[in-house]
């Protein structure tokens, strides 16, 4: 019996570690892919006790020592897998960031093996505050920004557009606020009770609200970039698509969709996060009846050569939201020559910047502190 649980504990991980190869399917919990991802490296251990412990105990079970050696072996592979590929990315990327926005990147390395047990980011106060009825933010104060106002990311949280809030991912916004930038991370106003363009008009009141204050914030109202993931991203930039707001200097998505009637074509009632519903909660309906909602809240076809400069990020494995819709706005970000970048992770799914340290929180932190310094300078 021993030796059965031994092969299958190397079974089960092996299978966690197939979903840095293949898409987490529809029946599953889509967070085992962030575990297998960003965590492998914490977890490939395992599977190689697993097969030495196998092979320490075989017995008179040869055969099923070898197959747990052979199990554990393609799990340590498979969970190591997140790392060798955030490496290869790592030694083109600061050269791809260079020629899209200059040289203006951190001084060290996109990623490292010693990265992955790093320490937290260095905690700043923070203070919540209103910025409109009903609605309130959080803001971080820049760490270093000394006597020079510094550049604010208001950060759009994700949630489906019906739930999230803006304490989520937290440590990412304190990372920010560590590196000199003032940070707001903003709620909005939720679908279904309020449908688009009711969370733009939040972006832009929060981002009123913050000019308005930015001497006692320390901020420059001049030096302001939109971030946001998922449905924080759409909403992100599609807002900073279309405020033609100069001191909007800069536009960062991860994972976001950028075309909704693309988004609605493509989705299934039945996906994971049942995403035509959320769209019709959103957008007050399908595409024939609230047309004119899809193409406001689509950044796609806003895009022209005034457009802010744009750092998207997007795992291929994404479950929740198509690789696709970041790969078509990059495609149509580079017709209308606007500078972009897009950082696309082969075995990421959504939310790989949740652990900073691991391959996908590198590779993230890394880009977005070259992009920030870049833009706001």
């Amino acid at each position: 019996m021993y030796r059965w649980m031994l092969f299958f504990f190397a079974l089960a991980l092996a299978a966690l570690g197939s979903l840095t190869t293949v898409q987490s399917p529809d029946w599953s919990e889509w967070r085992l892919a962030v575990l297998a991802g960003e965590f492998g490296h914490w977890l490939a251990p395992g599977p190689l006790a697993v097969a030495v412990l196998a092979w320490w105990s075989r017995g008179t079970r040869p055969h099923l020592a070898l197959a747990t050696m052979l199990a554990g072996a393609v799990a340590v592979g498979l969970l190591l897998k997140p790392c060798v590929e955030a490496s290869q990315i790592a030694r083109t990327l600061p050269r791809r960031l260079a020629g899209a926005f200059g040289k203006a990147g951190p001084a060290r390395p996109a990623f490292s093996t010693w990265g992955l047990f790093s320490r937290g980011p260095t905690l700043v106060p923070v203070e919540t505050m209103t910025y409109a009825d009903g609605l309130a933010l959080d803001f971080y104060r820049p760490a270093l920004s000394g006597r020079t106002a510094a550049p604010c990311v208001v950060a759009v949280h994700g949630g489906g557009w019906d739930g999230g809030d803006r304490t989520q991912l937290a440590t990412f916004n304190q990372w920010i606020a560590s590196c000199g930038y003032g940070v707001a991370a903003i709620s909005y106003r939720l679908a279904p009770k309020f449908i688009w363009p009711a969370q733009r008009d939040d972006v832009l009141a929060a981002l009123a609200f913050l000019k308005a204050h930015a001497r006692e914030l320390g901020i420059d109202s001049g030096r302001i970039v939109l971030f946001g993931r998922s449905a924080g991203g759409q909403i992100a930039e599609a807002t900073g698509y279309t405020a033609n707001d100069p001191a909007v200097r800069g536009v960062i998505g991860l994972y976001a969709p950028s075309d909704m009637h693309f988004a609605y074509a493509n989705a299934r009632e039945n996906d994971p996060i049942k995403s035509p519903f959320l769209m019709r909660q959103l957008l007050g309906g399908p595409p024939g009846v609230a047309r004119a909602a899809y193409d406001s809240a689509s950044a796609l076809p806003r895009v022209n050569a005034r457009t802010p400069p744009t750092l998207l990020l997007h795992g291929q494995l994404d479950a929740l939201t198509w690789h696709r819709h970041s790969e078509r706005l990059a495609a149509r970000l580079a017709e209308h020559g606007v500078p972009h970048a897009f950082v696309s992770l082969p075995w990421a799914t959504h939310a790989f910047e949740f652990n900073l340290n691991g391959p996908g929180g590198q590779l993230t932190t890394y880009a977005v502190e070259w992009f920030l310094a870049a833009v706001t300078r």
